[in-house]
Order: C-alpha cells, then sequence, then structure tokens
C-alpha cells in the first residue's frame, strides 16, 4: 500500500529560504506526497495552491506559533482554507506549572472550536517538557484531558516521546481516535541527536503499524537538524521507509 507519507519543511527550511518552490519539487520528485508547512515562503495563498497542485503535493498541516494562533487566527484559516489544508498545528508552548496545562487546555478549545467551526482541525505538537509528572500524571495527558476531544487533536511526534522515556507505539495507541498526524524521527543511540529514519533506535515500523491500525491520517517525516544535506537526509527517509 501507499503510504501516507509526509514532509515537515522545517527539516530543510536553509534550502526553503534560498528556493521555496524549487525546494518543494525537489520534495516532490524524492516521492513525498504530502509537505507539512512551517511558513509559507511569503507566497501567496492562491500561487502556493497552484504549485502544490502542479507538483501533486497534499498540505498535511501548517505549525502556527501560538501568538499568531492568538492574534491572528481568522487570517491563518482562511489562508489555510484556499490552499487545502485542514489541519493546524500548534507546535509549542511553556508551561510553568500543572495550572498552565489546564489553563492553555481553555485557550486551546476557543482557537480548536473557531477552527473546527471552519471545517478545521486544530492539533498540539508535544516535545519532551510536557513529560512532567503531576501526581502520577503528565502534563500532556492533562493537557487533552482537559480540552474538548472535538476541538483539540494530537499531533504525536515519536522522537520526544522516546526523549522523555515513554514508548511511543503505546502513546499512539492510549490516543486511538484523536491522533491525525505522527512525527517520524529516529534517534542515534550514542547520543539521542536526531537521525535518519532508519538509521537509529526507533522502532520505525511498529510506529508505523500502530499508527495505520488507529487511524492516523498522515505520517510526516521530521528531522529537526541534520548532519548531512537535508535534502540528502529526507531521501534516505524516505527510501528506508519505503524498504520496510
Amino acid at each position: 500500500m501507499d503510504l501516507p507519507l509526509s514532509l515537515q519543511l522545517y527539516t530543510v527550511r536553509n534550502e526553503l529560504k534560498d528556493d521555496f518552490v524549487g525546494t518543494l519539487e525537489k520534495v516532490a520528485e524524492i516521492g513525498y506526497k504530502g509537505v507539512e508547512f512551517a511558513g509559507y515562503g511569503g507566497l501567496k495563498a492562491n500561487e502556493l495552491r497552484r504549485h502544490l497542485e502542479r507538483l501533486g503535493l497534499t498540505p498535511t498541516g501548517s505549525h502556527i506559533s501560538l501568538d499568531v494562533l492568538k492574534n491572528n487566527l481568522d487570517e491563518e484559516i482562511e489562508y489555510n482554507l484556499e490552499i487545502g489544508n485542514k489541519y493546524i498545528v500548534c507546535p509549542w508552548n511553556k508551561y510553568e506549572g500543572k495550572e498552565d496545562f489546564i489553563e492553555t487546555a481553555k485557550l486551546f478549545n476557543e482557537i480548536g472550536e473557531k477552527c473546527a467551526e471552519k471545517g478545521l482541525i486544530f492539533c498540539y505538537h508535544n516535545h519532551n517538557h510536557e513529560f512532567v509528572n503531576f501526581d502520577g500524571k503528565y502534563g500532556l495527558d492533562l493537557l487533552y484531558e482537559n480540552a474538548d476531544l472535538a476541538f483539540l487533536k494530537a499531533e504525536i511526534d515519536t522522537y520526544w516521546v522516546k526523549y522523555a522515556g515513554e514508548d511511543p507505539v503505546s502513546y499512539i495507541k492510549n490516543y486511538s481516535g484523536r491522533v491525525p498526524l505522527v512525527h517520524l524521527k529516529d534517534m542515534d543511540d550514542a547520543t539521542k541527536d536526531f537521525a535518519e529514519i532508519g538509521e537509529g533506535i526507533m522502532n520505525i515500523k511498529d510506529i508505523i503499524d500502530a499508527s495505520l491500525e488507529t487511524g492516523v491520517d498522515w505520517l510526516i517525516v521530521e528531522q529537526d537538524v541534520c548532519k548531512r544535506p537535508p535534502l540528502e537526509s529526507v531521501k534516505i527517509s524516505f527510501d528506508n521507509i519505503k524498504k520496510m
């Protein structure tokens, strides 16, 4: 079967700065079917949509800072509707304590409800700092428990789940039905640095299997830092996934 495989474009951020459209073309040539945005290269929505359609790329999400979500949500919603993207993702937030997670859940309900009114899905992307323990419960779990299922979904970043000492497969299964997007990453055994998919210690095949079993819409390759040229790294990841 064809895997619903996308690339988080943050991985090739420097290449995008030099040639946004040309980099999209190279990503499509590798074989990725989708792209997740972390900025739009200054393109108008109708321009970007034309390029995506020409290249056969599906928009599979857009990482948008919480400040922008709070202050310019309507504009972001309209832009993403025009390019055909249905996933709005908050990529990071800072938390000072337990109450921060609960209060943030209320804010995410408001953002998610506005997205849902337009037919969009609002997700939160985790790192490892949400895995702080409050009376036997992680902050990330508090966030999801206190947010309405209809208004907040999860984009599980498997690398950061592993980095925090938890099992990504179990975490995906635990939130079955709430996880439309999964970030695929690999981890160097010795250093815990980011690695190309298939070149590290993450159990990628089991993560993919769990994702497909639980109804994940898109598997999104991301490598925060590449030791090789990023386009070479994302091709290695793509080829290794296909071999699996």
